[in-house]
């Protein structure tokens, strides 16, 4: 198969399977603050990952790209509406651009429908410092996002089966590349170890694409003649990613991904530890049902949802909201409980 087919086959199995479900945020209560003493007219949701100041925690996150008209139709769309909203965005990953240039019109199509946006290149840790660089260049990228996806690659047919030497990999383009690193599971999770070791290694921000939006394994099992169906249950969820991320000493940026739906979960994902969060799924379901101006009208209320938030909790800014107090329940807590992580730090504060 095709990489061309194999990114349409993507689109098309996210959209048929939709949320895992799953990731802890309904296990995530504000404490109800009664006299916030607040005006929703006055709430800054400006914020800062690494050294990026966004407008707002929304970003779009990767989805697609290297899958012919269609990726190419979809990256111009939601462009349109990032620089409507003035939301950055990142682009699926460009190694397919990078091993054939005839499509790389379906990532630069990005930086054409929005010049002056803040854009994260995207690739692979298989990727080397001259790819890196090349990802960027093709973009005038403000980021380099390299995902981490195991889990995809070893339900994946053709997929990879060796992932040695990555931190190194990371380490190097950390080193050379010149914008920021972003570092972005795919639907799994990343653990606090984890979290360190890329910290260690120089990356600035951390993105913990947890479980609970869109499934990698199910849509590649849905590619196989003998499904790896245990895969589809793996993973960290994406409130408990965030907590784990959150313990890291390093200073490290937080973006908080995996079945984000709307202003609310924004706000809990924020309170946990994160300085923005990353939407995918959400947005290109939008996208296929009400287009561009759906996008656009879809970022806007969820900007509004989350000032609603922040004027009733007493939270004026992006700072004080990580300061929230909040209480973790459930399984959330259950998990964050065995795995050391005191969840009093987050409802005693």
């Amino acid at each position: 198969m095709t990489r061309a087919k194999r990114k349409a086959d993507h689109i098309t199995h996210a959209l048929s399977t939709g949320f895992s479900g799953g990731n802890g945020l309904h296990d995530v209560r504000f404490v109800h603050n009664s006299l916030p003493e607040t005006s929703l007219m006055e709430v800054d949701i400006s914020t800062a990952i690494g050294e990026l100041t966004l407008s707002s925690p929304i970003i779009i996150n990767a989805m697609t790209g290297g899958g012919g008209k269609e990726t190419e139709t979809i990256n111009r769309k939601l462009a349109q509406a990032a620089a409507a909203t003035n939301a950055a965005m990142a682009v699926g990953s460009q190694m397919a651009a990078l091993k054939d240039k005839a499509v790389e019109n379906t990532y630069t199509v990005v930086r054409k429908e929005n010049p002056n946006g803040c854009i994260f290149a995207n690739l692979g840790s298989e990727a080397t410092v001259d790819q890196a660089k090349a990802a960027v260049d093709m973009l005038e990228a403000d980021a380099l996002q390299i995902h981490l996806n195991v889990i995809q690659e070893l339900v994946m047919p053709e997929g990879d089966r060796d992932f040695k030497g990555t931190v190194a990999r990371i380490s190097s383009i950390s080193e050379r590349i010149g914008v920021p690193v972003i570092v972005k599971e795919v639907g799994f999770g990343i653990a606090k170890e984890a979290a360190k070791e890329l910290a260690d290694a120089g990356v600035s921000i951390i993105d913990a694409g947890g479980q609970g939006g869109t499934n990698f394994s199910t849509i590649e099992n849905k590619r196989r003649e003998i499904p790896l169906d245990f895969f589809d249950s793996w993973g960290i969820s994406t409130a408990a990613s965030i907590a784990e991320i959150a313990q890291c000493k390093e200073k490290v940026s937080i973006i908080g991904s995996g079945g984000i739906k709307d202003g609310a979960d924004i706000a809990k994902v924020i309170a946990l530890g994160a300085s923005a969060a990353g939407l995918a799924g959400s947005m290109l379901k939008v996208l296929k049902e009400s287009g561009t101006d759906g996008v656009i009208s879809y970022i806007e209320t969820a900007k509004s949802q989350l000032q609603a938030v922040m004027t009733a909790l007493g939270t004026p800014d992006i700072d004080s909201l990580q300061k929230a107090p909040l209480v973790i329940s459930g399984e959330t807590a259950h998990w964050l409980s065995e795995r050391g992580i005191a969840t009093e730090i987050y409802s005693r504060r």
